[in-house]
């Protein structure tokens, strides 16, 4: 939890320096979306009369395909530990027509949300877990010796262990002054009393027994524990029920959903009637016993009311739900047609974006304080095509721009995880090292450029097409260098996109 606090207090320009470890230029973009994060944090401070009535400022990006957009969405989640969302605004549909609701986006972010903060709480008992899931694998591989039997073996012997012994009858006394002696009750009295001494004596030996034994079994049990904890069981099969999480159907699909949701959801409760599912006897590994039985325990030790709250709290609070592709529902001149189901998913999704309630299987969420950045290339549509209410739900519009050869440069290079790394490091694991010269990062930019003015332009996603066209024969053919270092210059980048470049028909397909 700490963590997220701390995340709370960054500054405008201390989230952009963070967006620019990951994302090259988009400048406008950054500010944009640091100002709206960090609006949020301020309206928490406010107070609560307050703070309800100031809303989220949603962002409309209108930029080219691969230009950066839902990569700045989800580093901004990432960044701010918050419960995100990405959606495209063409899978849902009018209600009425066959597809998915828009409330189902907020059902989506609320189940983030949910195995969010789940695994953040498993995370914070985990340590405590570590002791039960080690008796339970003691168990599977030691099974009769757990301590239950300790407590059973007492409760079967008696309260304390002593035998009750009954007095003679033939010493009893009914007239005290007249004393008679029934030989035959005598022999009976003393033969039960012979019976009753053999008898303790059987159970005194068989307790000894039982405890030799279990000091024995604990020896051994111990024995086992030391040798688990050091590793030395790890691959040691054992036979273990194991269950596959079923949860509960997904009744949402009344509301709207896909034929696939509909028929998962009527196997799951034929299986739950049938009884099937609830768990299959398998020989596994310890190892693979350990991770099941953690996440079993860690399940059961969770409060799942807890949870929930939680996460509707940081849903309502702190969710961001990034819409890509919005411009594909705008209608671009007269309605006709499908325009009319698009001009509906509008409609629909306007009263989510200015606030209203939406019940899902956790409870009712509010969407009022929900961040939303909508995206899109507008390249046949323009924004204002967008119904004028849903346009004025997203105050804050930001232009992308278009990369050019500086931008691809960077983006090969400098980023974290960037394209460069990612590639050198999967060769590697071959143990061929590679050597990229700048005169190649140059001409494979000015490529991307050049393919990127001619042909669709895709943005930053021509270089993934470029790179791998260039690397083609190294990577068929690594496990043949191994050990060796592969220079690539600027000559070895012509050299296999040789013709592919100049022949504008054919980089529509290659490139």
């Amino acid at each position: 939890m700490e963590q997220i606090e701390n995340k709370t207090e960054l500054t405008p320009k201390q989230i952009v320096e963070r967006l620019d470890s990951y994302i090259i230029g988009q400048e406008k973009a950054k500010r944009a979306v640091a100002v709206a994060l960090r609006n949020r944090f301020r309206r928490l401070k406010l107070p609560e009369e307050i703070r309800d009535e100031v809303a989220p400022k949603n962002i409309l990006m209108i930029g080219p395909t691969g230009c950066g957009k839902t990569e700045i969405a989800r580093r901004l989640a990432k960044l701010c530990g918050a419960p995100f969302l990405k959606v495209e605004a063409t899978k849902y549909t009018e209600v009425g027509y066959v597809g998915r609701d828009v409330e189902s986006m907020i059902r989506d972010l609320m189940a983030v949300g949910y195995n969010d903060v789940k695994a953040e709480m498993e995370e914070q008992l985990r340590e405590k877990s570590v002791s039960v899931v080690e008796e339970k694998l003691l168990d599977l591989l030691l099974p009769g010796t757990d301590k239950k039997d300790d407590k059973k073996s007492k409760s079967d012997s008696g309260s304390d262990g002593k035998m009750e012994i009954k007095p003679l009858g033939f010493l009893t006394q009914p007239n005290p002054n007249e004393i008679t002696i029934d030989l035959n009750k005598v022999a009976a009295d003393m033969q039960e009393a012979l019976n009753q001494a053999n008898q303790a004596a059987a159970e005194q030996q068989k307790a000894d027994e039982d405890a030799a034994e279990k000091e024995r079994e604990n020896h051994t049990r111990e024995k086992f524990r030391q040798m688990l904890r050091e590793g030395k069981l790890e691959d040691r099969e054992v036979e273990m029920v194991v269950h596959r999480p079923q949860g509960m159907p997904n009744m949402e699909i009344i509301a709207g959903g896909s034929i696939d949701d509909l028929q998962n959801s009527m196997q799951g409760i034929l299986n739950m009637m049938n009884g099937q599912g609830r768990g299959k006897k398998r020989n596994i590994t310890v190892k693979e016993a350990r991770k099941i039985l953690t996440e079993e325990v860690l399940d059961n030790m969770v409060d799942h009311d807890k949870v929930a709250d939680e996460a509707k709290k940081r849903v309502e609070q702190s969710g961001i739900i990034f819409i890509d592709e919005i411009d594909k529902i705008a209608v671009h001149g007269e309605s006709h047609g499908q325009d009319v189901s698009r001009e509906g998913v509008q409609r629909d999704i306007l009263p989510i974006v200015e606030g209203s309630n939406v019940n899902t299987k956790f409870g009712v969420v509010d969407t009022t304080h929900i961040l939303f950045i909508a995206a899109g290339a507008f390249s046949v549509a323009a924004p204002s095509d967008l119904i004028p209410e849903l346009q004025g739900r997203f105050p804050l519009r930001v232009e992308l721009d278009s990369l050019h050869k500086d931008d691809f440069k960077r983006i090969l290079s400098e980023p974290k995880n960037s394209l460069i790394m990612q590639y050198t490091s999967l060769l590697e694991t071959e143990g061929v090292k590679l050597d990229i010269t700048e005169d190649a990062l140059d001409r494979m930019s000015t490529v991307a450029e050049e393919v990127n003015a001619s042909a669709e332009n895709i943005g930053a996603r021509r270089l993934h097409t470029i790179m791998e066209k260039v690397l083609a024969d190294i990577n068929f053919e690594a496990d043949e260098h191994k050990g060796e270092t592969i220079k690539i210059d600027a000559a070895y980048v012509d050299e296999k996109l040789e013709g592919i470049s100049q022949n504008q028909d054919l980089s529509r397909y290659i490139l």
